[in-house]
């Protein structure tokens, strides 16, 4: 919206051409969601707490968390609408990326704002039943990932990458590429939702991988950078950064109300929205396997759950003493807040690590 503005304005005044750089919009598409965040949270969680839109706390839980019962959540909802706005202001709205990211996370949050709204305002503790959760994540996934396949431009766009090697480019073809995205955008939702559990332990990973794939994405949508680096190159995904900015920035605001002790969760109408962007992201820039090894935190949170209910099923023990795995370390006698620097402070490092597959190859 600002940069057709920006473009209009720059045939008489040459100044405003510096919107056209994909960097500074995604600077400012980060200050914009935090500044919307910060104006907009006080208001919001006095809203939900007034209206007692309040988080049910498991009573075979850690017994530090039973204080949180009636924390305001769904405050994700304030996370998605600043996304949303600070996208639109700054993002080129003629990339059909930007709409696919958006719309996906936009529908991924929707299936989390019922499940949340039967909850805590309907008393359901079952809220979505998780069969029809699962439809609607599996609609909008393969919805998605068609609509990538079927409009791809070059081969490059549907082959899997396998990170430090650049000659082993593995051609997927339509069904493979469904099914690893399906798996992605899906398996990243619930992932990011299972994390979320404890005050600061999802969003800031959120934040630091967003950051990350936004550098994947301008190097991805650059010619000259995606060349000289070996990865593919990806017309128009470059101004993703600018969406991942705005999740960046969103995210940071958020992480000032949720740090602990939290004023409002996000609930599952941030989680499993912010998961399927990390996930869409991954997906159209060609970056699967990278996202795996920077989301480390969330796949071993995801296994951790897994592995117990196959271990207690098939032998009727416990591999943890709690799933998912931020749960058994607390129960181990770790400090909520030492749990979740640790798991920011290994998130970081995964990152990095991720990031250094852009040169080491």
């Amino acid at each position: 919206m600002l940069l057709e503005l920006a473009q209009w304005l720059a045939k008489d005044i040459r100044g405003f051409n510096v919107f056209n750089y994909i960097t500074l919009r995604t600077v400012l598409a980060a200050l914009t969601s935090l500044m919307i965040s910060f104006i907009v949270g006080p208001s919001m969680i006095r809203k939900l707490t007034a209206y007692k839109i309040g988080q049910s706390v498991r009573d075979d839980g850690p017994q530090t968390h039973l204080i949180k019962a009636g924390t305001p959540t769904m405050g994700g909802a304030l996370i998605l609408v600043s996304i949303a706005i600070s996208t639109l202001l700054w993002a080129d709205l003629g990339n059909r990326y930007v709409w696919v990211v958006l719309v996906t996370t936009l529908g991924f949050g929707a299936i989390g704002w019922v499940d949340d709204y039967r909850k805590v305002v309907h008393n359901n503790p079952k809220g979505l039943s998780a069969g029809a959760k699962f439809f609607w994540q599996s609609t909008i996934a393969i919805s998605v990932a068609l609509y990538l396949v079927l409009t791809a431009e070059s081969p490059a766009q549907t082959s899997m990458i396998v990170p430090f090697f650049k000659q082993i480019v593995i051609p997927l073809g339509v069904v493979g590429f469904v099914t690893i995205a399906y798996f992605v955008i899906v398996g990243t939702s619930n992932a990011v939702n299972l994390t979320d559990g404890l005050d600061g332990l999802a969003i800031m990973p959120t934040v630091m991988i967003s950051s990350g794939l936004a550098i994947f994405a301008y190097v991805a949508g650059h010619s000259v950078f995606a060349k000289y680096l070996g990865i593919p190159y990806i017309p128009h995904a470059a101004e993703l950064a600018v969406f991942c900015g705005a999740l960046a920035g969103a995210g940071l605001a958020f992480l000032w109300f949720n740090a602990y002790p939290a004023e409002v969760f996000m609930g599952d109408v941030g989680a499993l929205a912010l998961g399927a962007a990390l996930g869409v992201v991954t997906v159209i820039v060609r970056q699967e396997i990278v996202l795996i090894i920077m989301g480390g935190v969330f796949v071993v949170e995801t296994l951790s759950v897994m592995l117990q209910v196959a271990s207690f099923k098939l032998t009727g023990r416990r591999i943890f003493r709690m799933a998912p795995l931020h749960h058994h370390y607390e129960l181990k006698g770790w400090k909520e807040n030492q749990v979740v620097v640790r798991f920011w402070i290994i998130t970081m490092m995964l990152v990095l690590l991720g990031l250094s597959t852009l040169k080491l190859r």
